[in-house]
């Protein structure tokens, strides 16, 4: 069918939820951890992030699943700093680096003509990576674009911590959802990540993006993806993910039908090789333990999704930030 394309809200409509999103930073509830700085004076919340948005690189990327990266790209736009502190984190140059990042700050106006710009350059959508706690500026940016005659769909690339009503005022704005599901225990994600609650957080807005979008994925005539939710899971050393117990919480709690995306990526960054606590992190997975992340899926009866190789993926996702118009060089 050659005619499906992504839906919008009206400019006004947009305009209408950036409004309200504003209003959230004065006392800033964003996200879960519900800092409550004013952050449209100040950037000293657990993020570090003020009124302005940090795009720290942007460019079309082809490390996404295949029907989001296509064969033009995803037109990536990632944000800096975060509100986990993942000790493995792969964007850790941007993610971490708060004083690093300040000088790359914009306005919303600028964020929109690079959304335009990434359009004009091809990519099949606009792919907000580490997009949370810039939400608001992002609703507002969209409105602009999409004035501006945007018309691509917009893909959430979340961590998981994600609080439900800013989902909801989500909803009718993001047409794929691609969050993490990180952990399942809750003593894992406080000692790699630096978050409280971040299972029982994390699944309450898997649940709400289902609620949004269901488990079908709509494609159109070029096998781009245009409305629907992909789960990621990476799968870590050591049993530390628990990919068990996640995928069955997505297979009794929402739908065996729902899209999974199984990484095999992880690799032990510097910071992580540097730090001997994180002794169960210091390698790349076994093939073992690969084999038995597939073993739970096909026993599920979850055959919805994608698998990376799991011999290449640690040598394909590592990005270099220094390099800004280009940080993934290595994706395939």
């Amino acid at each position: 069918m050659s005619a499906k394309v992504a839906r919008w809200l009206t400019t006004e409509e947009l305009a209408a939820r950036a409004d309200v999103l504003e209003t959230k930073l004065g006392h800033c509830d964003i996200c879960p951890r519900a800092c409550g700085v004013d952050r449209t004076r100040r950037s000293n919340g657990f993020c570090r992030s003020g009124w302005h948005p940090i795009l720290s690189a942007h460019g079309p990327h082809f490390g996404e699943e295949p029907p989001i990266s296509g064969q033009k790209g995803a037109g990536n736009l990632f944000f800096g700093n975060c509100n986990l502190r993942c000790v493995y984190c792969q964007n850790h140059q941007i993610s971490q680096s708060p004083g690093a990042e300040r000088h790359r700050a914009i306005d919303c106006r600028a964020l929109s003509r690079t959304m335009m710009e990434l359009a004009k350059r091809g990519c099949h959508n606009i792919n907000l990576v580490s997009p949370t706690h810039f939400v608001p500026q992002i609703v507002r940016s969209l409105s602009m674009a999409r004035a501006a005659g945007l018309s691509l769909p917009i893909v959430y690339n979340c961590n998981g911590y994600e609080s439900v009503e800013t989902l909801q005022l989500l909803d009718g704005i993001v047409h794929v959802y691609l969050p993490d599901l990180k952990y399942a225990d809750e003593e894992l994600a406080r000692r790699y990540s630096g978050v409280d609650q971040y299972v029982d957080t994390a699944r309450a807005a898997i649940r709400e993006m289902y609620r949004q979008l269901g488990s079908k994925l709509v494609i159109d005539d070029r096998g781009m993806m245009i409305k629907g939710m992909i789960v990621r899971l990476l799968v870590l050393p050591n049993g530390l993910a628990d990919v068990e117990r996640s995928l069955t919480f997505i297979q009794e709690e929402l739908s065996p039908d729902v899209a999974i995306s199984l990484m095999a990526q992880y690799y032990p960054t510097q910071r992580v090789r540097a730090n001997g606590r994180d002794l169960l992190l210091s390698r790349t997975i076994s093939f073992a333990e690969w084999q038995r992340a597939l073993a739970v899926l096909d026993r599920l009866g979850m055959e919805n999704g994608w698998l990376q190789d799991w011999a290449e993926a640690p040598e394909c996702y590592r990005p270099d930030f220094n390099d800004r118009c280009n940080p993934f060089k290595t994706a395939v």
